[in-house]
């Protein structure tokens, strides 16, 4: 009830003012589950997906949004929740179990489910190594997975940023692509790679994106690492004395005098 309000509230606004264009829809089927499998490159992704796609479609959210506190945490949560959003823990081990079992309940009840096989956001526009839990999903589940690319989506709104540019974005869905050929081969993982490389590789050739082969959380950490480097650096150069520990109105026990 609440999925259908807000599409007929965010869908027109969605439009309006960003004229999703959309190519490869009729690759969704009308009926029976499905697993779409989308890069992701800006939290907006996963509205403009559900504006497009007539059928509703299932997400997993990372639990950070449905633990806020206060007002607007409630909100936030009640919002998340509406829209069908399914809380994860992104710690892997058990959590990772139970978002599994959490997609495998939606496909088992003819759904439509999305996932990001990134596991996060990319932090430079570029396409991640996949994690092979949607490898999982589609042999335990049966279901065909529909590659979905987001064109642009980074550009309106990048990590960090509130308020979107207002710019036009595309998506790109490509053809079903079937694993029932490894089926009962969901315990090995050299098959689990595969099929995860296979639908990364999809992902690749319909958003142009340039690959990187390392998990985008890695990633991440080392931008963040480098960002920590580069700031203590820029604070040295600016201000060696402090850097070093030392202070010119120490009355002159900071530095040997002469």
């Amino acid at each position: 009830m609440f999925y259908r309000l807000m599409k007929m509230i965010v869908g027109p606004v969605l439009r309006l003012f960003f004229r999703p264009w959309v190519e490869g829809q009729e690759h969704i089927p009308d009926r029976g589950p499905a697993i779409l499998a989308s890069n992701h490159l800006s939290f907006s992704d996963s509205f403009f997906l559900p504006v497009v796609v007539p059928r509703r479609i299932t997400f997993l959210a990372k639990s950070d949004y449905f633990t806020g506190r206060g007002v607007k945490g409630r909100l936030t949560a009640a919002f998340f929740k509406g829209v069908g959003q399914l809380p994860v823990d992104r710690s892997g081990g058990r959590a990772s179990e139970a978002a599994l079992n959490a997609g495998l309940k939606v496909l088992r009840e003819d759904h439509l489910f999305g996932i990001y096989p990134e596991g996060t956001r990319s932090p430079d526009g570029r396409l991640y190594r996949g994690k092979t839990g949607i490898a999982r999903l589609a042999l335990e589940s049966g279901a065909p997975v529909i590659p979905v690319a987001m064109i642009d989506t980074e550009k309106i709104q990048p990590p960090g940023k509130i308020v979107p540019k207002v710019m036009r974005v595309g998506i790109r869905i490509g053809e079903p692509l079937d694993f029932s050929r490894y089926e009962g081969m969901e315990d090995d993982r050299f098959i689990l790679r595969a099929i995860t490389d296979e639908i990364i590789y999809a992902l690749m050739e319909l958003s142009g994106q340039e690959y990187v082969d390392m998990y985008a959380a890695d990633a991440k950490k080392r931008i963040d690492e480098a960002r920590k480097q580069a700031a203590a650096k820029a604070a040295e150069t600016a201000d060696p004395d402090a850097a070093s520990g030392t202070n010119d109105d120490s009355g002159g026990l900071g530095r040997p005098a002469g």
